[in-house]
């Protein structure tokens, strides 16, 4: 059974930081490209960065968290990560994690986590 499990998200004040983490099990995590999404309330789930498999060679982003935002993988670990610098109450949302084969839409990946909650207050 696959699971993937998001942590460090909390409540911070803009121009803060936060790093969160998503364990994966039940998968052969480095063959999987790995994305990180949002959804705040009233709005659809957007791509926020993106991972290749394997080395994890390559990333994408959304534009709007170039520059703030750094996606990683541990393949030791079976984690990825999001490290989010700078932040703005416009980050504000619930973030995801998910493993698949693509990289911006939702419909590339197979598997998802339950969410873990980023507030950012102004």
């Amino acid at each position: 059974q696959v699971q993937l499990a998001e942590s460090g998200g909390g409540l911070v004040q803009a121009g803060g930081s936060l790093r969160l983490s998503c364990a994966a099990s039940g998968l052969t995590f480095s063959s999987y490209a790995m994305g990180w999404f949002r959804q705040a309330p009233g709005k659809e789930r957007e791509f926020v960065a993106a991972i290749t498999r394997w080395s994890g060679s390559s990333t994408y982003y959304k534009d709007s968290v170039k520059g703030r935002f750094i996606i990683s993988r541990d393949n030791a670990k079976n984690t990825v990560y999001l490290q989010m610098n700078s932040l703005k109450p416009e980050d504000t949302a619930v973030y995801y994690c998910a493993a698949g084969m693509g990289y911006y839409t939702p419909a590339q990946y197979n598997y998802w986590g339950q969410g873990t909650q980023v507030t950012v207050s102004s």
